[in-house]
């Protein structure tokens, strides 16, 4: 059965020479997130909003350039060029350039998760090799990936029968916990009352299922969205997959891609191959990976298409 989005984002995963064509689709399902717009009551019109420039009045768009400031009321302008020559290569390759024990990756760290599907009958048996050997080693695959013109640590892990892709956050993005958690008193806590905690706890201790939890406020607004829509009727649009990018000869013979990384790596002459000689991982991506190095914990969801809107 083909999934029921577009892709977010087309390109190869990279193990060694193993080239693995994929898409990603996005794991989180949004249908039930409504979002609203705002109407002017009394003639069903939707509200626009305008860019205006105090004293001047409504601005063209292209008039209109970013401005960064630095200190209360200065700011250093840009143009949309300037930002075009920043941008980061939109190379459609996520590299596994470090491969980090499972278990030492805190689930702080992890942002949103992608579906990887193989792109194509040449990518379905590296599909099941690295993710096979992601498995029983335990490990999650540790690159950058670009997407929406931005650069995201990415974990690249087994999921069920397929391989999850899921963003990392940068090791300056989360806040230390000591700044919350230190005022907390310390010393011994009544151990009585701990084991009745734990004694509570246990009677109620059962594998995690998300169907036991529901969303009663969404459900609540989709059955009054659900009442309007019977009474004005609906309009749907519907977006149009763009055609999967062709690799023709990129896609290098498993076999063959193995056999030569392990080749590179077990010469002769023990000297370094040309990949291991290459410069290090970005500081940035380094930084995440060492940082996320902690007990793990329990991780939470996020978002999805958008919903269908009531016709005036």
């Amino acid at each position: 059965m083909a999934p029921p989005a577009r892709p977010v984002w087309t390109g190869q995963i990279r193990l060694a020479l193993v080239a693995l064509p994929v898409k990603l689709y996005s794991a989180l399902d949004a249908r039930e997130k409504i979002s609203f717009n705002q109407i002017h009551e009394p003639s069903k019109q939707r509200i626009r909003y305008e860019k205006v420039a105090p004293g001047i009045g409504p601005v063209d768009k292209d008039e209109i350039v970013k401005g960064y400031e630095y200190q209360k009321g200065r700011y250093v302008l840009f143009s949309d060029e300037e930002f075009e020559a920043l941008k980061i290569e939109s190379k459609k390759t996520l590299d596994m350039i470090q491969f980090a024990p499972a278990d030492t990756i805190d689930p702080i760290y992890f942002d949103k998760p992608y579906y990887a599907l193989p792109d194509g009958k040449l990518a379905d048996e590296p599909y099941r090799v690295v993710r096979d050997a992601l498995r029983n080693t335990k490990t999650v695959g540790l690159g950058q990936i670009t997407m929406r013109g931005r650069s995201y640590v990415a974990a690249v892990k087994p999921y069920e029968d397929g391989i999850l892709v899921e963003t990392v956050h940068y090791g300056e993005e989360i806040r230390a916990a000591k700044s919350f958690f230190d005022e907390i008193p310390t010393g011994e806590v009544d151990a009585d009352l701990v084991d009745l905690a734990e004694e509570l706890i246990n009677r109620k201790k059962a594998k995690f299922d998300p169907a036991r939890f529901e969303d009663e406020y969404a459900q609540a607004i989709e059955r009054l969205v659900k009442k309007k829509i019977e009474r004005h009727g609906e309009l749907i649009l519907e977006d149009q997959e763009d055609p999967s990018p062709d690799y023709g000869d990129n896609v290098v013979s498993l076999v063959d891609a193995l056999k030569k990384s392990l080749a590179k790596k077990h010469s002769a002459n023990g000297a370094r191959s040309a990949d291991d000689e290459a410069a290090p991982p970005p500081k940035r991506v380094r930084a995440a990976a060492e940082k996320v190095k902690a007990p793990p914990r329990a991780k939470a969801p996020a978002a999805k298409p958008a919903p269908k809107r009531a016709k005036k």
